[in-house]
């Protein structure tokens, strides 16, 4: 009996820690999209630092998830690191895809002092271009930003890159500052990407 007990105590020790392991050992899944733990990119394995919802109002505009070399819950850490970042975007809802750009370039514009956004400006332009280009995204699409060193920032939209990279090393820190900067797009979802507020674990078929 005693040692039906203690196996008993075992086991419900064993569920306990499982259950208490951060979602980002399993992936996230926010509205029906599933963010893995880690992403592969420039031969590089980064790893999820936090997803999130961004909300316009009531509406679920995209989810955003934001993979870095070393994860941290400080914004001025993850822009100070110099390794390959990827910020991962799937559209919730149908959007004209250059008001986006625009939106884009506006939060970079709101978070960077005007001298250092005017070193950006080639950038921002290309970013709208290649947004404009795209016409519309609708709902399931989905787009990388990512940033490799001594290549620099290139979009992905479906899998398919968009045009050659943006070469200025500072610009991705410049576009991450739209989700982390001090007047981000939507502060719930900054506190997201950042990992201080916690994603439903990613669940198997037959789980709730």
């Amino acid at each position: 009996m005693q040692r039906r007990c203690a196996l008993a105590a075992s086991l419900a020790a064993l569920i306990i820690t499982t259950a208490a392991l951060p979602a980002s050992a399993q992936g996230v899944e926010l509205a029906g999209v599933k963010y893995p733990p880690t992403a592969q990119l420039a031969g590089s394995t980064l790893q999820l630092n936090g997803a999130g919802i961004r909300y316009k109002f009531v509406v679920k505009v995209y989810t955003a998830a934001l993979y870095v070399g070393s994860k941290s819950t400080s914004p001025e850490a993850l822009l100070a690191q110099t390794g390959p970042k990827r910020m991962h975007v799937v559209m919730l809802r149908d959007i004209d895809a250059n008001e986006l750009g625009k939106l884009f370039t506006r939060g970079m514009q709101d978070n960077a002092p005007k001298e250092e956004f005017s070193k950006f400006i080639p950038g921002t332009l290309k970013l709208a271009d290649i947004f404009s280009q795209q016409k519309k995204l609708k709902a399931g699409d989905h787009f990388y930003v990512d940033y490799v060193p001594g290549q620099g920032t290139t979009v992905v939209v479906n899998g398919k890159a968009t045009a050659e990279p943006i070469r200025e090393p500072e610009f991705y820190s410049a576009l991450l500052r739209i989700w982390l900067g001090p007047q981000p797009a939507d502060g719930a979802l900054k506190d997201a990407l950042l990992g201080r507020e916690a994603a439903r674990p990613v669940t198997s078929p037959g789980q709730q």
